[in-house]
């Protein structure tokens, strides 16, 4: 948010920002307090931020902005201390409204969240995107809005469960589908491999062999691994672990990783791509050494993107995690912090605080 603030301050504009933090759900929770942020924003920002402490946001929030002079930058309290914020209330909007002329959404990561905050103070007053949220959104419109084709997917994480909508949505829009961690052990299984005592949803297979078909249909190429690392134990450097293909996974094991020929596979996809879109670990990548698949596969696309034949854009806490852990994050692309936003962006659901800029 800081390039946006110190836009709006050189235009002349006092600047008062809206924030949540925590789960106080409509209480005034101490600990959650923004105040230290007040502080923390001032050291980078160069210039005091004023605190609105114990004004809510009726006649003395309104007071108290009113009090300040051109240019000044002023911190609201949680918003989510207040009891109307996350049912979207329009009295509560209608009072964050009226703490000003114009309201800048800068905050992707809040971008599926319908609260007053958000999306219900658009309706009082003329709302625009700040310079982080054009910067997403221009990233995420050339990764799957309209992309460079041929376009990649991978998406891993533990659970197929999680991420139903997800697939069911990039088997109809990516030309290449990469299917790796848990979830990868679901497909296996649903195509009749034995995946041992690996982490797997078995009562998921008829919805994988509809994803598969799906995919069959759309012209869409899944690429399962064809390798994997296996152990007995979920623990980092099990001592039995060992690769093996993706077939001879034995009662005992369990899977953690892709192998080195899956990485290949995948690192060939990427050379036939010209964009990525990835959401998800290969493996147990904080177990080492089932970090191998995601380190490698992630190296190899920030090879390919610093070379300026890939566009690579990835998103999802545990991605962050895993590209930071890989020390690639910087290579890609771009890389969205946002979390819910960015999956439900995936599986291509509206966004209603990017939905209510564009009324």
């Amino acid at each position: 948010a800081l390039p946006t603030v110190e836009a709006l301050r050189e235009k002349g504009a006092k600047v008062v920002l809206l924030a949540h933090f925590g789960r106080p759900k409509g209480q005034i929770v101490p600990e959650l307090s923004l105040k230290p942020i007040a502080a923390a924003f001032a050291d980078v920002l160069g210039v005091p931020v004023h605190f609105a402490e114990n004004c809510g946001f009726g006649p003395k929030a309104k007071a108290f902005v009113t009090s300040r002079a051109p240019r000044d930058v002023i911190l609201m309290e949680n918003t989510r201390f207040e009891a109307g914020e996350e049912k979207n209330d329009p009295a509560l909007a209608k009072s964050i409204a009226a703490l000003g002329d114009l309201f800048v959404n800068d905050a992707f990561s809040a971008a599926h969240r319908a609260h007053a905050s958000t999306e219900g103070v658009t309706h009082y007053i003329p709302a625009y995107a700040g310079k982080a949220m054009e910067t997403e959104l221009d990233a995420l419109e050339k990764a799957l809005g309209s992309p460079e084709r041929p376009v990649m997917a991978v998406v891993g994480g533990a659970k197929v469960s999680t991420k139903i909508d997800l697939l069911k949505n990039l088997v109809s829009k990516v030309d290449m589908l990469a299917i790796g961690g848990g979830m990868a052990n679901t497909f296996l299984a649903a195509k009749g491999v034995d995946v041992g005592k690996s982490l797997c949803e078995h009562d998921l297979a008829d919805t994988v062999l509809t994803i598969l078909k799906n995919a069959e249909e759309s012209g869409c190429e899944i690429l399962l691994p064809l390798d994997v690392a296996v152990a007995t134990e979920f623990k980092a450097h099990a001592p039995d672990h060992r690769v093996c293909h993706a077939n001879e996974v034995s009662a005992a094991e369990m899977i953690l990783d892709a192998g080195p020929q899956t990485v290949t596979v995948l690192t060939e996809a990427m050379d036939r791509a010209k964009t990525l879109v990835w959401n998800g670990p290969l493996g147990a990548f904080e177990l080492e050494p089932f970090d191998t698949a995601t380190v490698a596969a992630a190296k190899a696309a920030a090879d390919r993107t610093k070379a300026g034949k890939l566009i690579a854009v990835a998103g999802g806490g545990d991605t962050v995690a895993a590209l930071n852990h890989a020390g690639v994050a910087e290579d890609f692309t771009f890389v969205s912090t946002a979390g819910g936003a960015f999956l439900e962006w995936m599986e291509g659901k509206p966004l209603p605080g990017v939905d209510a800029l564009k009324a």
